[in-house]
């Protein structure tokens, strides 16, 4: 049982540490279209998001796959422009249309491409265990909870901005995605492929 509570601290560190704000940043980016009334719908996309990064973690501890790190590097911080820029469908109204599988499947693919970030230094802590399942459901587990945490800080601040200060849904969309955009583009210059 210690195991896996550390496990799971492991994965609440992960998720919230300030100096990595990758999965923050994902996360608000995912979470910006979204209120408290359809609160299941972005829970259920982080659940996604959490089986398919532990999936790719789960390939690479059991070595079944391994990706070049500098390539995962920059594609983290393309998942969280695209999911940014894919907000903008909800500002001109044109997201119901794409429908809901384009929004599922694009985060079970960020999932992937983020869990291979960490793959190597989670490779590395497992490399002495003999049981790596409780150590991927900790690990889930703390991933889980933090995005929960994440999303309902985002949810929160949507509520304040949109019930409270009374901004229009889309400019606050707008503005919010135009942000993520605007602290993400640093990081796809730092991390291009040399």
């Amino acid at each position: 049982m210690q195991e896996f509570w550390f496990y799971i601290k492991l994965g609440f560190s992960h998720v919230l540490d300030l100096g990595a704000y990758d999965h923050i940043l994902f996360l608000s980016a995912l979470a910006i279209p979204f209120t408290f009334k359809n609160w299941k719908k972005v829970v259920i996309l982080a659940t996604i998001f959490t089986i398919a990064h532990c999936t790719s973690l789960a390939l690479s501890a059991f070595e079944v796959a391994t990706v070049d790190v500098g390539l995962i590097e920059f594609l983290i911080p393309v998942t969280i422009l695209l999911t940014a820029l894919f907000n903008f469908t909800y500002v001109l109204g044109k997201a119901e249309g794409l429908g809901a599988y384009v929004h599922v499947l694009a985060t079970a693919f960020f999932g992937l491409v983020h869990g291979f970030g960490f793959s190597n230094y989670f490779k590395m802590m497992m490399a002495g265990e003999e049981d790596k399942v409780i150590p991927l459901l900790g690990f889930a587990t703390g991933i889980e909870f933090s995005q929960i945490a994440i999303i309902l800080v985002v949810l929160g601040l949507a509520f304040v901005v949109l019930d409270l200060l009374q901004v229009k849904r889309k400019l606050f969309i707008g503005i919010a995605s135009i942000l993520v955009v605007a602290i993400t583009i640093p990081l796809l210059i730092a991390t291009f492929p040399k």
